[in-house]
């Protein structure tokens, strides 16, 4: 298993980024908030996990180790896979997934496209021994960040949703809602303006 990869962030994308290790090209795939904190040229440490399939090889890459225990984790509750784990993650924080399984929050789990009540109800079961406590330094409240240098947040948000299961148009309509909701004010961090996409999106889905 590849536990972690260090080394040279040689490109960014919206779902994904390429990291330079021992001359090799590594392609991970990455939730929003782990690209926020990668910048091109600079060296970055990732958390991985590799996903096995019949006919494929994929990397997750993760900010910390808590983020990819717990991607690891929901992967044991029926019907969850590498996709829909890391959609919980794109939209919650860890500490907010633990605390939502631990106290039964359906409403926070379903706000993860993919993940009905029943879902919910079927990971709180499945989980809520063997998820662990939120950390005690967090509220569970996602961080802001900054965007990805030289991608515009619109375009992050706008692929991270078509990736997460909307369509273009959708995407495109609830950027625009975002960006009108702005309106010259500073531009918080893409998990967050990600988040206020998804909820604007659950309004008209």
């Amino acid at each position: 298993m590849i536990a972690s990869v260090r080394g040279r962030v040689a490109s960014v994308s919206p779902d994904g980024a390429v990291v330079e290790v021992g001359g090799v090209g590594l392609a991970l795939v990455c939730t929003p908030n782990t690209l926020a904190s990668l910048r091109v040229g600079d060296e970055a440490r990732l958390s991985t996990s590799l996903v096995v399939r019949e006919d494929s090889l994929t990397l997750y890459g993760f900010a910390d180790d808590d983020a990819r225990g717990l991607f690891e984790v929901l992967q044991t509750a029926s019907g969850v896979g590498p996709r829909l784990a890391q959609a919980v993650l794109a939209v919650h924080t860890p500490d907010a997934v633990r605390r939502a399984i631990a106290t039964g929050d359906i409403a926070t789990l379903t706000r993860v496209p993919g993940i009905g009540k029943k879902g919910a109800e079927r990971l709180v079961l499945e989980l809520r021994d063997r998820i662990g406590p939120p950390s005690a330094s967090h509220q569970g409240e996602a961080p802001l960040s900054l965007p990805v240098a030289g991608i515009a947040w619109q375009d992050q948000v706008r692929q991270a949703l078509v990736g997460l299961g909307w369509t273009a148009g959708q995407a495109e309509q609830a950027v625009g809602v975002v960006a009108t909701e702005l309106d010259g004010a500073p531009v918080p961090g893409v998990p967050a303006l990600l988040k206020r996409a998804i909820q604007v999106l659950g309004r008209v889905r």
